[in-house]
């Protein structure tokens, strides 16, 4: 029976998705779980596994076409079996009828026929397709070291590094500022965000020695185990997970010009990777033990840090947090990433002089900067969330049962 393939929704107001490249051709044998295809959205570029065994047929779709969600752009195949499409196009006689689609393909101008099959028969392994369009290179213009002339990731490298030693002088503005598919979306969305959403800013200290104990006693009784041991992120994304459970309007979206309660709380993560931010998200935080919410992080930054994210990592993110701290960052207010209504800044824990009980005195301090949409969100809801937030913080211990 055939399956059908189809462009996948990764986010809740997503639309359409652009394809970048398929892993196999049409005729090739694929087996379920393995790369099939490379998609883009305005959040990350992400590979889309096969949904089954079979042979790939009825492609569509070709690189660079921009796809509705939900249309079905491939089929998988068992030996022998024809696509539904061709199915459907053959007349009692067993001749094929003219099909409407190849009809219109013909149409099509060209260049844009061309660039499908020279881009698919260019013999590349996937790690050193997706490195030279994070580096903005053209596999047509590499020459590969393997068999049959395929090129390797050595050989991208070896590219990226004859590009990058060459004179500067002959080459245009345009093309000394090329970004990577990664940095190109991250610049787009974020423009789009600050340009439509009517952000407004709540910032607050909170005292963190509560929740850097929490984090030592772990650490402590974690030693002999190979699990993986929370960090204050971790700690962070539990506490507001349970703090948004009462301020359900920093859990909601704007989506068709309306405000949208969401049903579940689930936390996306701001992740640094190469060029770039991407966010996958932790579903039902609210619900999860800061062990389980310590595993997902853990699992989510080394796929995010491969480029190895699945399309369900980044789906339905209802609320954002983005931790600076490791860097040594004091604070910083954050973009919102639509159609979440709500975005937290962390800032690092530091020591500061503080007035407690009428004396100066040392505590570790950490500042928190909330961004909202103003359409979803007023200034007496966000403050009232982040005091909940701080006095959560403050009560780590109690809160975060180890």
């Amino acid at each position: 029976m055939a399956i059908s393939v189809v462009m996948p929704a990764l986010e809740m107001a997503q639309e359409t998705g652009k394809l970048l490249a398929w892993r196999k051709k049409e005729g090739e044998n694929v087996t379920k779980g393995e790369p099939l295809l490379e998609i883009e959205t305005d959040k990350a570029v992400v590979e889309i596994e096969a949904p089954s065994d079979g042979i790939l047929a009825g492609i569509k779709s070709h690189e660079g076409a921009v796809v509705p969600v939900g249309e079905t752009i491939a089929w998988i195949v068992a030996p022998g079996e024809l696509p539904p499409a061709a199915c459907a196009t053959t007349a009692p006689t067993g001749r094929t009828k003219q099909e409407p689609a190849k009809t219109a393909a013909a149409a099509t101008p060209a260049p844009n026929l061309a660039s499908a099959p020279a881009a698919t028969n260019i013999n590349i392994s996937p790690k050193a397709r997706r490195l030279a369009k994070e580096h903005g290179l053209d596999i047509a213009q590499i020459r590969g070291s393997g068999p049959d002339g395929t090129i390797s990731t050595e050989d991208v490298l070896a590219a990226k590094e004859a590009r990058d030693a060459a004179p500067k002088a002959g080459v245009s503005s345009s093309a000394a500022a090329a970004l990577s598919t990664i940095a190109r979306l991250m610049a787009e969305r974020t423009t789009k965000s600050w340009n439509t959403v009517p952000h407004f800013f709540v910032i607050r200290d909170a005292h963190a020695g509560s929740l850097l104990n929490v984090q030592k006693q772990i650490k402590l009784q974690s030693q002999p185990s190979p699990a993986v041991s929370p960090t204050i992120t971790d700690c962070l994304i539990a506490l507001v997970a349970r703090v948004l459970e009462r301020h359900p309007a920093l859990n909601a979206s704007w989506a068709n010009e309306t405000v949208r309660l969401n049903s579940s709380i689930n936390i996306s993560l701001a992740i640094a990777v190469p060029d770039g931010v991407v966010a996958p998200v932790i579903p039902n935080a609210n619900k999860a033990t800061l062990a389980e919410i310590a595993a997902q992080r853990a699992a989510l930054s080394e796929r995010a840090r491969s480029s190895r994210l699945l399309p369900a990592d980044l789906s339905g993110g209802t609320f954002t947090v983005s931790n600076l701290g490791m860097y040594k960052v004091d604070a910083f207010t954050a973009i919102i990433t639509p159609p979440q209504a709500a975005v937290l800044a962390v800032g690092a824990v530091s020591d500061r002089v503080l007035a407690v009980d009428g004396k100066p005195a040392v505590r570790p301090v950490m500042t928190l900067s909330l961004s909202s949409d103003h359409r979803v969100i007023d200034g007496a809801r966000a403050a009232a969330f982040l005091n909940d937030l701080v006095e959560a913080i403050r009560k780590s211990e109690e809160l975060l049962p180890l």
